[in-house]
C-alpha cells in the first residue's frame, strides 16, 4: 500500500512515518467495509434482505428439483384419458367452482403412474392422490374404470382440487359432500354407484356429517344455498 501526503500531494511508502518531501506527518485513512487492505478485499456483511433472496432461491431450486424428479418417475396421462380429465372440468366450470376449476386447469400436473415418492409413502387404493405444494395430481386406473361418467370423476377433481389448495382430508370430504348436488352427484341419480357408496363410507367416518340420524345412508346436512361468486366456508 501507499500513503499520499495531505500536505503536498506526494505519494509515500506505507511504512513511512513522515512525509519525504515536505515531512508532514503521515496517517493511513481508516479502511471501509469492502476496502482492499493487504491486498484482500474485505467482505460486506450479508444484509437481512440479501439472507431472504438467498433462502427463497434455495428453497425454489429444492422445490423444483424435487417436483421435476416426480414427474421424470412417473407417466402421463393418454391423451383420451386427459380428455375426460377435462370433460369432467368443464362441468365444474359450469357449476361455478371457479377457484377449484382454476388450479385444476392452469397449475396442475396430470401423471397416470406413481412417482418416487408416492411408491416410498405408500397409499390405500384410491382414485387419485395429491402432492401439495407441487400440484401434481395422480390419476389411478379406478378413476375412468370405477366412475360411471364425467359427472363422478368431477366429483373426485372436486375432491383433490381441495387437497391442491392446501386443505385437509377431513376438508376435502366435507366439501366435496355437501357441494355434490351442484354438480348433479346425489343419491337419486348416483345411490347405488360404487364410487358414491364409498365416498359416503369414507365421509359418514372422517367427518360429522353424518351424526344427526342414525341411519347414515341417508344425507343430513342443511342444504347449502349458493350464490355466485361467494367464497365456501366451512
Amino acid at each position: 500500500m501507499s500513503v499520499k501526503c495531505t500536505q503536498c500531494s506526494l505519494v509515500n511508502f506505507a511504512v513511512d512515518e513522515s512525509c519525504r518531501r515536505c515531512g508532514a506527518a503521515l496517517t493511513l485513512p481508516d479502511a471501509a467495509p469492502g476496502a482492499a487492505i493487504g491486498g484482500l478485499v474485505e467482505p460486506r456483511p450479508r444484509s437481512l434482505g440479501r439472507w431472504l433472496l438467498w433462502i427463497a432461491g434455495v428453497t425454489w431450486l429444492i422445490v423444483f428439483v424435487w417436483s421435476r424428479s416426480l414427474i421424470f418417475t412417473s407417466e402421463p396421462l393418454e391423451q383420451s384419458k386427459r380428455w375426460q380429465v377435462n370433460d369432467a372440468i368443464a362441468l365444474l366450470d359450469q357449476a361455478g367452482f371457479s377457484r377449484e376449476v382454476f388450479v385444476l386447469k392452469n397449475l396442475t400436473n396430470y401423471r397416470a403412474t406413481d412417482s418416487w415418492w408416492n411408491e416410498y409413502q405408500g397409499h390405500e387404493s384410491a382414485y387419485a392422490s395429491t402432492n401439495f405444494p407441487l400440484e401434481i395430481v395422480t390419476l389411478y386406473p379406478a378413476f375412468f374404470t370405477d366412475t360411471v361418467d364425467d359427472t363422478e370423476r368431477a366429483a373426485i377433481l372436486l375432491h383433490e382440487a381441495q387437497h391442491l389448495l392446501g386443505f385437509d382430508e377431513t376438508h376435502a370430504l366435507d366439501r366435496t359432500w355437501r357441494e355434490k348436488a351442484r354438480i348433479g352427484w346425489t343419491r337419486d341419480n348416483y345411490g347405488n354407484t360404487k364410487v358414491f357408496k364409498v365416498t359416503e363410507g369414507i365421509s359418514f367416518t372422517a367427518t360429522t356429517l353424518f351424526q344427526c340420524k342414525d341411519n347414515h345412508h341417508w344425507d343430513c346436512v342443511p342444504p347449502v344455498i349458493y350464490h355466485p361468486g361467494e367464497i365456501y366456508t366451512r
